[in-house]
């Protein structure tokens, strides 16, 4: 199963969108019509790389816009750019989201005593590839972080893809630990950190901030399928989430391919994109 992207309007720019096809050149939803297994029986994901490793622009699967493009996060009518905290530069993984995932902000989650966050699943690549925005990729899932933000239980998956070459010798949070020494506490440390630039305070863990294994993670990522197979039925309220879709033949909101080309076509052309602004390789240091 493949895919592939098609951007419009100007990179680094409010308009700039990243929208999906699928292999027959279809346009498809990435956070409804992306398949969440690509091989159920051995529990492998699919994974959407919203962010590649070491860039900063916060983009994200936009939950609440028609066929759900990526687009970037916008605070205070300027685009958002994730600040970098001494020693990290820009995000130290490949970020993304599990498709077909939803952390339903009506439930409370029984360990961490918080509700979802209405997002789809975060997932964080350790793999050595730096991929690319939009990149659909397949992974196994090692274990899981569960950050408190704001409130608000957002699950943090770590993962690898599974075109690593060192994917075999990965397993479980465990084989991080002990085959890259210091990447699962800079992790802790940069989700801890990343918006005491901004003025917030530091961001809270359950668990005191330990790592969940794999059996744990896999558990808590199939939950989440649940939550959206609930919402994409309507079974769930839906609140401002687009559930636009393309192949979920049972959901009431499934679309036509013409209802989601004319969404495509309404988005400005792909142009020439604008600079980044210098102050993103600024960098910020704080006593811990």
């Amino acid at each position: 199963m493949s895919f592939t992207i098609e951007e419009r309007g100007r990179p680094n720019t409010q308009d700039y969108r990243v929208f999906f096809k699928n292999a027959d050149g279809k346009y498809i939803s990435p956070f409804h019509d992306v398949p969440i297994y690509a091989n159920e029986a051995d529990n492998i994901f699919h994974a959407i790389v919203e962010v590649p490793r070491w860039t900063n622009a916060k983009m994200e699967i936009a939950t609440k816009d028609p066929l759900n493009p990526l687009k970037q996060d916008v605070k205070k009518g300027n685009l958002r750019y994730v600040a970098n905290v001494f020693p990290h530069k820009g995000y130290i993984w490949n970020y993304g989201a599990i498709p077909q995932t939803w952390e339903d902000p009506g439930h409370k989650d029984s360990d961490t005593g918080c509700c979802g966050d209405n997002d789809p699943i975060d997932i964080c690549d350790i793999g050595n590839k730096v991929c690319s925005r939009g990149e659909v990729i397949k992974v196994k899932v090692l274990g899981t972080l569960a950050l408190i933000d704001e409130g608000e239980t957002d699950w943090k998956v770590i993962v690898i893809n599974t075109e690593d070459p060192e994917a075999g010798d990965f397993n479980n949070i465990d084989d991080v630990k002990r085959l890259k020494p210091g990447y699962l506490e800079a992790t802790v440390d940069w989700f801890r950190r990343y918006k005491v630039p901004d003025g917030k305070p530091e961001n809270q863990f359950a668990f005191n901030g330990d790592f969940k294994d794999r059996d744990f993670a896999i558990q808590t990522v199939k939950s989440t399928h649940e939550f959206w197979k609930a919402l994409i039925s309507k079974k769930s309220n839906a609140g401002e989430l687009n559930c636009m879709n393309t192949s979920v033949s049972d959901s009431p909101f499934c679309c036509s391919a013409a209802d989601a080309e004319a969404v495509v076509k309404s988005a400005c052309a792909f142009g020439t994109e604008e600079p980044i602004p210098n102050s993103v390789d600024k960098w910020f240091y704080y006593e811990k």
